[in-house]
């Protein structure tokens, strides 16, 4: 039969994983059944030693997946208030397309939300995750710790901003050319004053930014600072950010969003001032989520391809076999309704 690889996995026991971690075989299979008597070092050893001597050890687990072929985890970024996830329609629309291509390949799908936030909590979560690999949601300011990690494991590919430096493997799309866009159409409308509404701290954010100041460079337009409106990703925020604006004083006739739900809290608060949308304001969003469209007036947006997303991430996650893949960007498309009057 010859020395293959379900030979070599065959051979690999508890009891070979117990002589090398120098630990007894009870202690390997708690550790493997990811025990809470077991401390986190000793763990993190033994997972990592079970994945080099090429062990079975989710086959050991009660709570593993059924039948897959593969499993894959997903890491949801950290809610910025209680209900976000269940209020965020982009990311619904994300892990739909995450799950369609997941069950295309007969992989299970996990859905954690450890929400790390420094190289630790990463390299944790590689050694001990139960999955073939992980798809991170975002990547906020852990980008030079995705680096480091990718040195020591490529299992793993990230939702989010594409950047020079980057050494992983990331699947979004083209936030600067999307940014661009809207402005350029609001400045054909002949809209002077835009304001950028979003947290540019946010790398998606702060390359859809980045656009916006592209596409004002590009047609000679100045840009007043106090249009640059900070806003967490919710509506509500978006609303008070907006309303605050409003009441200033400053003088706008545009809003380019960082996002969808952005957008329709701006809309609220140009409504609740009696301004008019899109007499006097117009105003763009960014995803294109289900909403838009149905909103009063339909939003004008920026549209996403999740489900092409979903499939990029999980196909460069099963088939980079432990290499990091190439990044991809994919393009965007503004979608023209009604809250921009043409």
């Amino acid at each position: 039969m010859g020395d293959t690889p379900s030979a070599r996995r065959k051979a690999t026991r508890l009891e070979d994983l117990a002589r090398s971690s120098g630990v007894s075989v009870s202690t390997v299979s708690r550790a493997l059944n990811d025990s809470p008597a077991i401390n986190r070092r000793t763990k993190e050893h033994i997972w990592q030693l079970a994945r080099q001597m090429d062990y079975p050890f989710r086959q050991s687990m009660p709570s593993g997946p059924i039948g897959a072929d593969a499993t894959i985890a997903v890491v949801v970024p950290q809610p910025q208030s209680r209900d976000s996830h269940r209020s965020d329609p982009f990311l619904i629309q994300l892990l739909d397309g995450v799950y369609s291509a997941a069950r295309d390949r007969d992989c299970d799908v996990l859905v954690s939300h450890i929400s790390p936030r420094t190289y630790d909590d990463l390299a944790f979560a590689m050694k001990t995750s139960r999955a073939d690999g992980i798809i991170f949601i975002g990547q906020s300011a852990l980008r030079s710790d995705f680096n480091a990690l990718s040195q020591e494991d490529k299992r793993f590919v990230v939702w989010g901003a594409e950047f020079s430096d980057q050494e992983y493997c990331c699947v979004g799309s083209d936030n600067p050319e999307g940014g661009r866009r809207a402005t350029a159409h609001l400045i054909r409308l002949n809209r002077q004053r835009i304001v950028f509404l979003g947290d540019t701290q946010a790398p998606e954010a702060a390359q859809r930014h980045r656009g916006y100041m592209d596409a004002h460079a590009q047609s000679g337009l100045s840009i007043d600072d106090r249009l640059i409106v900070p806003a967490h990703f919710e509506l509500e925020s978006a609303e008070a950010a907006m309303e605050s604006l409003i009441t200033s004083g400053v003088k706008f006739d545009a809003v380019i969003a960082a996002s969808d739900v952005l957008a329709l809290g701006a809309i609220r608060a140009i409504g609740k001032s009696g301004l008019k949308i899109p007499d006097d304001i117009s105003v763009i969003g960014y995803d294109d989520i289900p909403f838009a469209k149905l909103s009063y007036p339909a939003l004008t947006t920026v549209s996403q391809d999740t489900r092409k997303g979903g499939r990029l991430l999980v196909s460069k996650l099963l088939d980079g076999r432990g290499h990091a893949s190439r990044s991809e960007r994919l393009p965007t498309n503004l979608i023209v309704r009604e809250t921009c009057g043409g």
